[in-house]
């Protein structure tokens, strides 16, 4: 089966669930650097993103026979892609964003001024963790991958309103979690 033919999700999902092994190839040469690139957007790194596309398939064809998909396949595997990639966020505690750009702006400073700009992105970092896995994508990709509110709906495929708001509602979480950290601060 190669991947120049194009299979309907129905008989993808029929092969998977009997078992066809070429059906998982065939998905894997179809979809494969897309969702690297959908997961390397939001972390930066290539391997850690080709370590997670590999995870989505190796789950994907774990699960085949118990999979109820009411989307297109490859939406299935975009949302478990970014959906990971989030997770793995989450769990290794990373913070997404230009560490060479925050060692020059932080050369100038004074040790206590590190120490608290180092827990103020903690704090942050800790804020963003807690919005619900849409608003989080909605904002990582909107704060760190300076994408446009279009492009985010495109990208989620939802509309741009739907992003609007979950900015909206992501900045107003933010600044009440931040709130008594930045009185401490001041």
């Amino acid at each position: 089966m190669a991947a120049e033919f194009q299979l309907s999700n129905d008989e993808l999902l029929e092969l998977l669930k009997n078992d066809q092994e070429q059906a998982i190839e065939y998905l894997f040469k179809r979809d494969a650097e897309y969702l690297y690139r959908v997961s390397l957007r939001v972390i930066k790194n290539p391997v850690i993103a080709e370590d997670l596309v590999q995870d989505v398939f190796f789950e994907f064809w774990r699960k085949r026979d118990r999979l109820n998909i009411s989307t297109s396949i490859r939406a299935y595997l975009r949302r478990a892609t970014i959906n990971k990639t989030l997770n793995y966020i989450r769990d290794n505690k990373i913070i997404l964003e230009d560490d060479k750009g925050y060692e020059k702006l932080a050369s100038s400073d004074k040790p206590t001024q590190l120490l608290e700009r180092k827990e103020l992105r903690e704090k942050i970092n800790e804020g963003i963790d807690l919005l619900p896995p849409r608003a989080r994508m909605v904002f990582i990709l909107s704060r760190f991958e300076q994408m446009s509110y279009k492009e985010i709906a495109k990208e989620m495929t939802i509309s741009p309103k739907t992003v609007e708001n979950h900015i909206s509602k992501a900045l107003k979480f933010l600044r009440n979690f931040l709130e008594p950290h930045l009185k401490d601060l001041r």
